[in-house]
């Protein structure tokens, strides 16, 4: 008889996240597994016994539905390293005797980079002490910045909500009609990736004319070039709209929110926060062209925005979840389940899964030969490769006008 099953859920949310836990919560219902444990805070809050009984939340399909329908970490996240083994055994034999007390056999860990580190050093350890773990990785990251799977859940929904964004924001600086132009800059997250700030292309269209202009972190930010193209476009537009990475760097390396008002807060993945980049960059136009302009930084709007989640992305992400558990139950361990596309018009994608040593710590960016006009745009291979990825809608379900979701706020009676 199989042991119990515990789900971990880490790093930023997304907009699908627990699409992931709702299809590794019917695959343990499907193997015949009624005890599923949640860390709440994922690792961290295990390290500190905060484990959850699942079925205190979630007992029925209905629920699967509402979850797949509820924005951000529904067991609650965290961003905290976990040590190199070696000279902290401790720390592994606490995680393996707590695992050990509650029977729990299979350990599901849905993340990304430094959430698949997670299951490399446990999977390593587990296999080393002959412990009988069985640890699976499930992609999760609006960065889609993991190696090997072709993309992550969660990026198509934060890309929907920006391409949608992003023409709305169009729309609103057109619609000044003075004679001189508006600027408006929009900071995207991505710190060293820019597939989020390249989403921004997705928002042109036969009735929008998509941003002037896109800088991602790939591309060594000028400033002066940057100037004097806002300075171009002004002389024949009257409206000029800017999508940014927040990661952006000069040429020296320093990052360009840095020129500024700088966060100096730093996680513990040795992260520096980043933001500012756009109300610096939106100062130095005004400074420099006397031009009146505004930023928007999306911020965490664009990973929560479950209300225009892409059905293409919720149902990936649960399959991804889907898929982790069955293969845990199957005896794999150290592996996460990747994404490939088979065709992309029409769209077809199949699932495998891959050694997590060959994913943790690695970090995919936008090809080179995408991005485009002297560093400024993205090509039209980007948008075949992302447009699929939006498709679709999960309409919310409602109540007085606004969406309903799933939480831990009451625990439900077993019977």
């Amino acid at each position: 008889m199989k042991g119990n099953v515990i789900i971990g859920q880490s790093g930023g949310p997304t907009a699908v996240i627990n699409s992931s836990l709702a299809g590794a919560v019917k695959a343990c219902w499907k193997e015949g597994i009624r005890r599923i444990y949640g860390m709440h805070y994922g690792i961290e809050g295990l390290l500190q016994e905060d484990i959850v009984d699942i079925e205190d939340y979630i007992t029925s399909g209905q629920d699967l539905s509402l979850l797949k329908r509820t924005p951000s970490s529904f067991l609650g996240t965290c961003r905290y390293k976990l040590p190199p083994a070696e000279g902290n055994e401790d720390v592994y034999e606490k995680i393996f005797d707590i695992l050990d007390s509650k029977n729990i056999e299979f350990f599901l860990y849905n993340g990304g980079n430094d959430s698949m580190d997670t299951i490399k050093q446990l999977s390593d350890y587990a296999l080393a002490h002959q412990k009988k773990q069985k640890f699976v990785g499930i992609p999760k990251t609006i960065d889609n910045d993991l190696p090997v799977t072709d993309h992550c859940p969660g990026y198509g929904s934060s890309a929907k909500y920006i391409a949608t964004s992003m023409k709305e924001i169009i729309r609103d600086n057109e619609s000044y009609g003075v004679s001189k132009p508006t600027i408006c800059i929009v900071e995207i997250m991505g710190r060293h990736a820019g597939w989020l700030t390249a989403a921004a292309a997705l928002s042109k269209d036969i009735d929008c004319s998509g941003p002037d202009l896109i800088y991602l972190p790939e591309v060594p930010f000028d400033i002066k070039d940057f100037v004097g193209r806002i300075k171009e476009l002004a002389k024949n537009k009257k409206s000029v709209v800017v999508a940014v990475s927040e990661g952006l760097q000069t040429k020296d390396g320093k990052f360009v929110c840095e020129l500024g008002n700088a966060n100096e807060h730093i996680d513990a993945f040795g992260h520096k926060a980043l933001a500012g980049t756009a109300a610096y960059l939106a100062g130095v136009v005004t400074k420099e062209t006397g031009l009146k302009s505004r930023y928007i930084e999306f911020s965490s709007l664009q990973r929560c925005a479950a209300h225009l989640a892409s059905r293409a992305d919720s149902d990936e992400a649960y399959n991804v979840g889907f898929l982790a558990a069955k293969a845990a139950f199957e005896g794999q361990t150290g592996v996460m389940v990747t994404i490939k596309v088979e065709s992309r018009e029409p769209y077809v994608e199949t699932y495998s899964l891959f050694d997590i040593h060959d994913v943790a710590n690695v970090e995919k960016k936008v090809p080179i030969n995408w991005i485009t006009n002297d560093g400024t745009y993205v090509s039209d291979e980007f948008l075949s490769y992302a447009r699929p990825f939006i498709i679709g809608r999960v309409p919310p379900y409602t109540a007085g006008g606004l969406p309903v979701h799933l939480t831990m706020n009451k625990k439900r009676k077993h019977k």
